[in-house]
């Protein structure tokens, strides 16, 4: 039994990446001034930003029916006898609802996972994915363990809240006086939405309120499984050095734990702007970093 591992680029994936891992990757659309274009593939996130930067309206939305359903149909074209496909979560996207409605037509060939995960723990969501059909389980296992699996913690901040303003996640009246004071929101994505978390004053004390979390979120778990679980930084920082340094902070504080650093999709930069960092905590697959 072949099982083909489908996602979108919300998982923070590029296609590219995903053809390397053995993995179909949908692009989600970018919509800039009302024109779209597939993320990765027809812009890149420097001329997202530079549109925002511009006062340029930049928008997504959910991967059509008819990329879906091309991309399940050319799994099923390369031999494949099931899909596995993770959308990003329900909570934040109709993608998980629209997908179930064309699986209802494919032929019992396709399982839509909803474990309510978005950029980087939808990432490592996907490599578990791979992971569980390359040892032979089958889709609907897989489902069952991904919605299964323990909630990650994300937590994430900006350099200005003039984008959260814009996407309504905070009144003009609460971004004038955040950005009097100097004050950052550190905001948490949890398997629904995107909540308000703790105010801090400046990037440096934000940053240390999000590792603060990040070790609280840690104690959960029992010293044995420590090898099971990743730390993470996903951002939309421009500055490589910066974002070297913001990643550094993060891996001193936790030295005994495996790091990823990836981009964050534009379904979120949409609404964070540039100058974003956010750090995750998850848990994988036991014995996928041993692979």
């Amino acid at each position: 039994m072949r099982t083909a591992i489908v996602t979108d680029t919300n998982s923070s994936m590029s296609p590219a990446e995903g053809k390397q891992r053995g993995i179909f990757v949908i692009p989600m659309p970018v919509i800039i001034n009302g024109e779209s274009f597939p993320e990765y593939s027809g812009i890149s996130f420097s001329q997202v930003f530079a549109a925002m930067d511009s006062g340029k309206e930049v928008t997504t939305s959910m991967p059509s029916a008819g990329s879906v359903l091309s991309i399940w149909k050319t799994a099923v074209s390369q031999g494949y006898d099931e899909i596995v496909y993770i959308p990003m979560t329900s909570g934040l996207s109709s993608s998980y609802d629209a997908a179930c409605m064309l699986a209802a037509g494919f032929k019992g060939k396709v399982t839509v996972v909803n474990n309510h995960r978005i950029s980087l723990t939808l990432y490592e969501s996907v490599l578990d994915a791979r992971y569980l059909a390359d040892q032979g389980m089958p889709a609907e296992m897989i489902r069952e363990r991904l919605e299964g699996s323990d909630d990650p913690s994300i937590y994430i901040t900006v350099d200005s809240v003039e984008y959260l303003k814009k996407s309504g996640r905070i009144t003009a009246a609460g971004a004038a006086a955040a950005a009097l004071l100097k004050i950052k929101p550190v905001l948490c994505i949890g398997h629904d939405r995107l909540d308000a978390y703790a105010k801090a004053r400046g990037m440096h004390s934000a940053l240390k309120k999000m590792i603060e979390s990040i070790r609280s979120d840690v104690e959960r778990y029992d010293p044995d499984v420590r090898n099971e679980l990743i730390v993470g930084m996903a951002h939309t920082l421009t500055d490589d050095s910066l974002a070297a340094s913001y990643a550094q902070k993060i891996m001193d504080a936790f030295p005994d734990i495996s790091f990823k650093s990836l981009p964050l999709p534009c379904s979120v930069a949409s609404h964070t702007g540039p100058g974003a960092v956010g750090y995750g905590l998850m848990r994988i697959e036991k014995g996928r970093l041993s692979e």
